[in-house]
């Protein structure tokens, strides 16, 4: 079958009219392909995050309460249209670098981080809106020609990347600004960035990198060290990594069953219903569960990938582009620090690990998804 014949499978446009065929959920502005991934993602999520938490069933309806408000969020994203977020791209992100700075001034501190702002039960963190921010503002700017974008139009946007990561990285949270940079410089990439500028960007990176070793704190250089021989400090700093390799292994092909991991149930294994929930899930439902939940999330990625090759306009295509390998880049950090093959940074898996505010930011990308898939039938094709 080929490869266009999938794509108007999945698709539900009318390419023989002048305008799509509008179903209920068109109107309603929801995407029910990407929504029925995300349901199917958030129901495994259930599942895992039950055992992981030895049964509490709390900690499971106050997710289940993080997921409702964040579905809201979605179906309030998804009403706006791809160009109104244009008109307020530069205000988005002028607003959360301002929110990023008063962290620096006034954020709370926990854990020996300064990341969030709020009072009282009500807190959140302004890196998560820059998460937003940082596409919409390099789609806006990279969708006016000249395309590719030339030497100062690129810099510019490095600079723009730059600030919002540099800050976030002093808070400190490197996992956060790595996805910030990277989202950052994917859209660069997708606006046709020419290779002679990536690989000068990639040279000036690496060869910054012993400043950047200097600059960081100490954990995040152990995190690094730990990564490169984790047997080195079994009982320290390596005890992550180690105790998660062990739940992963432990499962084998078939899993312990549900609710039978042992290095979740008996808490060898650290925030095992936050950053290593993966583990959790290859442990109690080995090889094969871990391989339906990476098939959910292909689903999505696939789902996402059909909305940007048929959003209409540069600004929809970079803004679609950006916030789903966003999506996966979140997705491939998580899975890779679990595993070993990158060092632990702390990002969460994406609407299984329990969590708030990054679960938030996470829907309001698939509603900005949505947005720019239902409202391209508003217009001829």
């Amino acid at each position: 079958m080929k490869l266009t014949t999938i794509f108007k499978f999945f698709s539900t446009h009318d390419a023989h009219h002048g305008f799509a065929k509008r179903t209920f959920w068109d109107r309603m502005h929801i995407d029910m392909p990407l929504l029925l991934w995300l349901t199917c993602l958030a129901f495994l999520g259930f599942i895992i995050l039950y055992s992981a938490s030895n049964q509490n069933f709390a900690l499971v309806k106050q997710q289940a309460l993080h997921i409702a408000v964040a579905i809201c969020v979605m179906g309030i994203f998804a009403q706006i249209s791809p160009h109104t977020y244009e008109r307020w791209a530069v205000v988005i992100y002028v607003f959360g670098t301002i929110l990023l700075l008063s962290v620096l001034t006034m954020g709370h501190v926990n854990k020996g981080a300064q990341r969030w702002l709020g009072a009282g039960a009500f807190r959140f963190q302004p890196s998560e809106v820059l998460k937003l921010a940082i596409p919409l503002m390099l789609s806006y700017i990279l969708s006016r020609p000249p395309l590719p974008p030339g030497v100062k139009k690129s810099f510019f946007c490095l600079l723009i990347i730059g600030i919002p990561a540099v800050l976030t990285a002093k808070e400190p949270d490197l996992g956060t600004a790595i996805v910030l940079g990277t989202t950052g410089f994917f859209v660069l990439f997708l606006a046709g960035l020419s290779w002679r500028f990536i690989s000068i960007t990639v040279l000036v990176c690496a060869s910054s990198l012993p400043l950047l070793w200097y600059s960081m704190h100490d954990y995040q250089r152990q995190r690094v060290l730990t990564f490169l021989s984790p047997e080195n400090d079994p009982l320290g700093s390596g005890y992550h990594i180690i105790q998660s390799k062990i739940a992963l292994g432990s499962g084998g092909f078939l899993g312990m069953g549900w609710l039978q991991g042992s290095q979740s149930h008996l808490r060898f294994l650290p925030e095992h219903t936050t950053d290593f929930i993966f583990a959790v899930c290859g442990e109690e439902f080995g090889f094969i569960g871990a391989f339906i939940l990476i098939l959910v999330y292909t689903g999505i990625l696939f789902r996402c990938a059909i909305i940007t090759l048929q959003a209409q306009d540069s600004f929809s295509r970079l803004l679609a582009g950006s916030l789903s390998l966003m999506f996966f880049i979140s997705l491939y950090i998580n899975i890779g620090m679990v595993t070993g093959i990158l060092p632990v940074v702390g990002i969460p898996l994406p609407l299984v690990s329990y969590g708030g505010t990054s679960l938030v930011t996470l829907l309001a990308s698939f509603g900005i998804l949505m947005s720019i898939q239902t409202h391209r039938k508003l217009v001829p094709s």
